[in-house]
């Protein structure tokens, strides 16, 4: 029998506390990707790409040590399969366990080990994730979402996880449903443009298993578009499988650097892949053919790679690989999605046993071998006929939310003066949405520090009108040159901001006339500027944290060290902030002093370290270099071996 319960999951890990305050306008996201592809790949490589993360804040504070934390979280099971969601970190699908084999299929993380990765910073490993509408980790990873409960005609029990693009302006749901009798776990997604105008969609579901040596993955592909990192951008080429990178790239531990691969499945072909262990038995996920994309990540098998496997996984866990199953071809598009117009697809999770010898053999023999299985277990059209029947019986029936997510979706309902959907409870507006509410219903806002930040159109629109009603407001300026920033309008947003400070200076404005005035290509005048917010906001580390990598990039040294004597001493315990004071002292002169806090940093106390940064190598190196040069050496930078617990370089 299939049994649905909500509950509470406890997890020793680092306490995610509040976002930042302030918007995530310092760094733009450039997107450079060369490609090598033939003219008939038909790719939409760089559609539908943001310049910046904007409305978004960071969740970047989450130092300090490992305690006992709770998060909500439903169970769905039947006789076969027990899978756990954790409904305050995007819904994530936690944990899939076989009870006859007795093996988990995903990756079961066991601790809550934030590091950052995502578009908001804090992101996790294991499980599935499901990432949509913007591309990268999903700005709702570590946030909750709504869940509801319902019962299909038959009285079978489905738990609803949905929430709302900001992004895209556009709802989604995924309905989850295990059958009495069922070996899959179902995952039945539903997509919404209710606009009257074409967005970029983006949809990937980002799946962990366990990688162990010997490991094989096998999708229905005879060739791949392989992506290789370097420096933040990308390099994207079609080659054979499973050869074209000179070894055989469908052994995961066969990649020595962390690499992408897309899988060019043909459009004839059903849409599956799966990872087999020497035993043969592995999870295999597979859909209907609207979710045409598959791909493998690996962080691979250097010294950094390995370094980023345990900074995400508790101590006992083995390393993960991700094998993830998309709405396009690679990750380096987004499709585009008509107006008022729904996309739904159906995926399938569970665990599948194959004899070895037609798996660990040649590529097409193990290709037509799983084929052929996952044939016999599930077949194609009993995919698509599930899809199609519970359109009705599951997808469009209203359900009560029982978890709620953000108030975003209320208020563009409240906007709109209509629902999203007629099936989707949305709650109602919160704090964050107030001050939105206002300018809505009132067409102002008040004087106090900002709880959010939005740049739609129609939002906007409504910010300009209101600037001429109400000349000597602050904020509304300072929101308008928010959103002249997201349109690349850099004239316009200088001009809102300085009518912005002429009103009430706050930290608010000056921080983000420092980094108009970067992006403007004057970033020398943001030093003054930032460190007077950081005056008016003397405690606040995500300031703090983003406010040094600027003032270092500017060669303000000695402000910035100056500034840390003056920390309060308790912040100064952080990792993170122990990180900047080293930085400051290294860069004034005082390499001894700096080289102490470095010898007392690992890079698992330094979880806020961005993917493929190597600020902490580099810190290393130099120091080294100035300290034989303070001794009338000359050392190589390429010579200095850095210790592993500082080495996060993911190519070496």
């Amino acid at each position: 029998m299939s049994t649905l319960l909500f509950g509470a999951k406890s997890l020793p890990g680092r306490q995610l506390r509040p976002a930042s305050a302030f918007p995530a306008i310092r760094d733009p996201i450039t997107f450079s990707v060369r490609t090598a592809l033939d003219e008939d790949d038909g790719l939409f490589i760089g559609y539908g790409m943001f310049t910046d993360s904007l409305p978004y804040t960071m969740q970047d504070d989450y130092d300090g040590p490992t305690q006992p934390l709770t998060f909500t979280s439903a169970v769905l099971e039947n006789e076969w399969l027990r899978a756990e969601f954790v409904l305050d970190l995007g819904g994530r699908l936690w944990s899939l366990y076989d009870k006859v084999a007795k093996r988990d299929l995903l990756s079961n993380n066991r601790e809550f080990r934030p590091c950052n990765l995502a578009i908001r910073n804090a992101w996790l490993a294991g499980g599935v994730e499901w990432n949509f509408a913007r591309r990268g980790h999903d700005a709702q990873t570590c946030s909750p979402r709504f869940a509801a409960a319902l019962k299909d005609d038959d009285g079978m029990p489905v738990l609803r996880i949905y929430e709302f693009s900001r992004d895209r302006v556009t709802p989604f749901q995924i309905d989850f449903f295990l059958p009495d009798d069922s070996r899959f776990l179902f995952a039945r997604t539903r997509i919404s443009n209710t606009n009257d105008h074409v967005v970029p969609m983006y949809w990937w579901s980002n799946i962990a298993v366990p990688e162990r040596p010997g490991c094989r993955l096998i999708v229905p592909a005879m060739e791949s578009y392989a992506n290789a990192y370097h420096q933040g951008a990308h390099a994207l080429s079609k080659i054979p499988m499973p050869d074209g990178e000179g070894f055989d790239a469908s052994y995961p531990c066969n990649f020595r650097n962390a690499k992408d691969h897309f899988y060019k499945i043909p459009d004839n072909h059903r849409k599956y892949e799966t990872v087999l262990y020497e035993d043969g038995y592995g999870l295999i996920e597979c859909s209907t053919r609207r979710l045409q994309g598959r791909k493998l990540f690996v962080w691979g098998q250097n010294t950094g790679g390995q370094r980023w496997q345990r900074k995400l996984l508790d101590k006992d866990s083995p390393n993960y690989l991700e094998i993830q199953a998309g709405l396009a071809k690679t990750q380096q598009e987004c499709l585009p999605m008509p107006p008022n117009t729904t996309w739904e697809w159906l995926e399938a999770y569970g665990a599948i046993q194959m004899n070895p010898s037609d798996v660990f053999g040649s590529w097409k023999n193990a290709v037509n071998a799983v084929t052929q299985k996952l044939d016999a277990m599930l077949p194609e059209a009993q995919l698509d006929e599930m899809l199609a029947r519970t359109r009705q019986s599951i997808a469009l029936k209203p359900a009560a939310a029982v978890h709620h997510g953000s108030g975003w979706a209320a208020l563009e309902e409240r906007r709109r003066g209509a629902s999203l959907t007629k099936h989707l409870d949305f709650g109602s507006c919160g704090p964050e949405q107030q001050e939105w509410l206002e300018l809505l219903e009132h067409g102002c806002m008040d004087d106090e520090p900002p709880r959010s930040f939005m740049v739609q159109d129609e939002w906007f629109n409504l910010l300009k009108k209101a600037a001429k009603n109400h000349p000597q407001s602050w904020k509304i300026h300072y929101h308008l040159a928010l959103n002249y920033f997201r349109r690349q309008d850099l004239e316009r947003a200088n001009a809102s901001i300085d009518a912005s400070i002429a009103c009430h200076r706050s930290a608010w404005n000056l921080h983000a006339k420092a980094y108009l005035r970067r992006a403007s290509g004057h970033k020398e005048e943001g030093v003054d500027l930032l460190l007077e917010a950081l005056a008016l906001r003397p405690n606040d580390t995500s300031l703090l944290k983003e406010s040094s990598k600027t003032l270092m990039e500017c060669h303000a040294y000695a402000p910035l060290a100056a500034w840390m004597q003056r920390l309060d001493k308790s912040l100064r315990q952080q990792a993170s902030i122990r990180l900047i004071d080293a930085q400051a002292l290294a860069y004034t002169g005082q390499l001894d002093e700096a080289e102490a806090i470095l010898d007392t940093l690992d890079v698992d106390d330094l979880p806020g370290i961005r993917e493929g940064e190597v600020s902490l190598s580099e810190l290393y190196v130099y120091i080294q270099c100035q300290k034989a040069a303070r001794e009338g050496r000359t050392l190589n930078p390429r010579d200095v071996v850095v210790p592993a617990r500082l080495d996060l370089r993911m190519s070496t």
